[in-house]
């Protein structure tokens, strides 16, 4: 079982709702770029876990990227880049779900629902979108409006838990709001949605880029999950520290190489390493290269096993088909009864 795993600090979080509804646990990734090691501490290494001890729908956000992706090329590789990645660090298609968000049309008909429960004011208060904005993403309607769609990618499954990094909290919090706009208007009697519980792993939500700032694609200052060789190296040893002498003492926990190094490092190796920092004579250096050797270990046997699926895409494709058929089918059961009671006819 993972270290900080969600079962193991809170198995409570498979037991079923108050609400009567039964557990679900849904989540997505983006495919707007490589995969990073923000992405798999953040989100990647819950969803292995959780995926085969609970139902769960897990698919790769397309739409979502087109927000700030415009290559058709990119996006169609980075997504099945997500599939393999998803696979190769033990993800069993067999146990659960994993899929396109395009492969689910109910989702973007959900979310024309949701439009006309939100208050424009509440998507103007998002902080997702005006830090996006302040990074330098095009403030299109799409980005805008990302919350809505998210809340739909949540709600059309059941999803009662919702496994997220710390900086969408706030999306959670208005699919929570959505959930609750919609029963209370349309079915205030049989609830059609359940209201979905945020899980974020607190100590390892946020991970420092190599410039110190949360790592994201949006930044340009990732460390890839499977980055290797030369190139693992490179960046690895440009993670910005301050300018303290080698024999001085230094403070790991100011450290962005440090804050890298304890997701990777056993207890003891951590305290072993914050020891050396506070001793002094140890520089920041010493500290990458233990990074790199971390980082490289860690990866190893998911590495191999990637570079085989990748030989295979006929399989990574079957997955993500089936999956998208399976995620099709618990789509239609919720759309079915939110166009019954909004009040939507139709006639195929």
């Amino acid at each position: 079982m993972l270290k900080n795993s969600p079962i193991q600090s809170n198995p409570a979080l498979l037991k079923p709702p108050s609400t009567g509804f039964k557990p679900i646990v849904v989540s997505g990734i983006q495919p707007s770029g490589t995969l990073h090691l923000g992405n798999y501490f953040g989100a990647i290494r819950q969803h292995v876990e959780l995926h085969a001890a609970v139902e769960s729908y897990f698919f790769i956000v397309n739409y979502h990227a087109l927000t700030s992706l415009s290559d058709a090329k990119a996006l169609r590789n980075y997504s099945v880049d997500v599939a393999l990645d998803y696979l190769a660090l033990g993800f069993d298609p067999t146990k659960s779900n994993l899929f396109l968000q395009s492969d689910v049309p109910q989702v973007t008909e959900l979310s024309w629902i949701f439009y006309t429960l939100t208050p424009v004011s509440q998507l103007e208060k998002g902080v997702s979108f005006k830090d996006k904005v302040a990074a330098g993403l095009t403030a299109n309607a799409g980005l805008f409006n990302y919350p809505i769609l998210q809340a739909a990618d949540i709600l059309i499954y059941g999803g009662t838990l919702v496994p997220v990094g710390a900086d969408q909290k706030q999306n959670v919090e208005i699919c929570r709001d959505l959930a609750a706009r919609f029963n209370e208007r349309f079915s205030p009697d049989n609830p059609i949605f359940p209201i979905p519980e945020p899980y974020i792993l607190e100590d390892v939500a946020v991970v420092p880029g190599v410039d110190g700032r949360k790592m994201s694609k949006s930044y340009s200052n990732t460390i890839g999950i499977f980055d290797e060789g030369k190139e693992l190296k490179q960046k690895v040893m440009s993670i910005v520290t301050d300018s303290t002498p080698l024999e001085d003492p230094k403070d790991p926990d100011t450290c962005n190489v440090f804050a890298l190094i304890r997701l990777f490092a056993s207890d003891e190796k951590r305290d072993e390493i914050a020891a050396a920092y506070r001793a002094g004579g140890y520089g920041y250096g010493h500290a990458k290269k233990e990074l790199l050797g971390l980082v490289t270990e860690y990866f190893a046997d998911a590495r191999e096993k990637r570079r085989e699926l990748a030989k295979n895409t006929d399989f990574v494709m079957d997955v993500l088909r089936e999956g998208g058929r399976k995620g099709r089918a618990q789509a239609e059961t919720f759309m079915e009864k939110a166009r019954a009671a909004s009040g939507l006819i139709t006639t195929y």
